[in-house]
């Protein structure tokens, strides 16, 4: 005889999930580079890992407070203390200007992107699930958001909680992580996953 169990799906949950997931790949590809490798330009229409790791922690370290999290931790100082080449998350820049992303202290930047990941986990553990559903940015949508990814998922609805932690941090940094894992066999390591 087959037993059949109901569970009442929990959305929060998995979503943690999910991002911890994320974020432990993260933790696993850096663990297991070099600074140089990170730097490495291997191909000049390549950007270096480099780029891909500061973009996706400073995108999520600053749009997790609009969808009512914490506060951003970088700033200029702690981008002089990181030794970034490029002060920026990059969104609005060039790839040509971005070619010349590099960490100066990969240490101080392991450090950060644990705080940045530990923060909005810790965010995502206190929300309270009835307002994932909430609109956070209405359509139509203005100029920095009407061409993203964010908004082909929220549509004429808008943008929910939901939307934007999901496509803000999660699949973002999913995304970011397929190019991490490609820079990777062009710097002579293996992918992440399989």
């Amino acid at each position: 005889m087959r037993q059949t169990f109901t569970m009442e799906f929990d959305y929060r949950s998995s979503l943690l999930r999910r991002v911890r997931a994320v974020h432990s790949l993260y933790g696993e590809a850096c663990a297991t580079m070099t600074l140089d490798q990170v730097n490495m330009v291997a191909d000049n229409r390549a950007l270096p890992i480099a780029f891909s790791l500061v973009h996706q922690v400073l995108i999520e370290d600053g749009s997790v407070v609009f969808t009512g999290g914490p506060l951003p931790l970088f700033n200029e100082e702690l981008g002089q203390r990181l030794g970034l080449a490029v002060n920026d998350h990059g969104k609005e820049k060039s790839v040509e200007e971005m070619m010349h992303q590099r960490i100066g202290d990969y240490d101080a930047f392991l450090e950060f992107q644990r705080l940045v990941f530990a923060a909005t986990e810790h965010y995502i553990e206190t929300i309270d699930p009835s307002t994932f559903a909430d609109i956070i940015v209405a359509h139509p949508y203005g100029p920095g958001i009407a061409q993203t990814f964010s908004a082909r998922v929220g549509g004429e609805t808008g943008i929910s909680r939901s939307d934007a932690l999901e496509c803000w941090v999660y699949q973002h940094a999913l995304r970011h992580m397929g190019e991490i894992e490609h820079a990777r066999a062009l710097v002579g390591l293996t992918g992440m996953t399989s």
